[in-house]
């Protein structure tokens, strides 16, 4: 392939990725597949790094979350944060409950996504091994809040593991990105 053949095709893409989102649909057929049903049930363990709009570290956290679903397909994720924001001090917890509850859209089945710190419902969407979430997070202590956009993507990149990059923006902005692994654990495993 030649140079401007090649210059052609990255000008090309990158026209076409500033004109639309990705759509989840993207990952139909990879695998291994991420089915939040399956994924999100039991314990897990996560840790991550929380960085700022020019990549630099401003956090990093570890985390324990449990899944459960009953037999109407509506799940609970309980999640417990355990922040460090400076070296030596001690972590700064936070927590979150999401519901999830089945719904059929145009595009097929999804659940709809909740949160106490979630102003509006969302839905998250699955193929192959991603899942998509697009939601407002409203971040910070009641009278002191701020709200960020999250666009959340998951990937299964080995049986029990998953890949997760939320993208973080204000204003249509980029503000920050959170990096995390999640890991399907014994209940018996320490995830600290």
């Amino acid at each position: 392939m030649s140079i401007k053949t090649s210059l052609s095709v990255l000008a090309s893409s990158v026209i076409i990725a500033s004109c639309s989102s990705l759509d989840v649909n993207h990952a139909d057929g990879r695998g291994p597949a991420l089915i939040p049903q399956e994924f999100f049930n039991g314990k897990l363990c996560a840790d991550g790094v929380v960085r700022d709009r020019s990549g630099a570290e401003i956090r990093h956290f570890n985390a324990v979350l449990y899944g459960s679903w009953n037999d109407l397909g509506e799940g609970t994720l309980d999640e417990v944060f355990y922040f460090y924001d400076e070296p030596g001090a001690s972590p700064v917890e936070e927590t979150r409950v999401w519901t999830f509850s089945p719904v059929t859209t145009e595009e097929g089945t999804a659940l709809q996504a909740s949160a106490g710190d979630v102003p509006e419902p969302t839905l998250m969407r699955w193929a192959g091994n991603a899942i998509s979430m697009s939601y407002t997070l409203r971040y910070g202590e009641p009278g002191d809040t701020i709200d960020l956009h999250m666009d959340d993507w998951m990937f299964q990149v080995a049986d029990g593991v998953v890949v997760n990059e939320t993208r973080m923006s204000k204003f249509g902005l980029h503000v920050g990105q959170i990096l995390l692994v999640m890991r399907k654990v014994p209940e018996s495993h320490s995830c600290l």
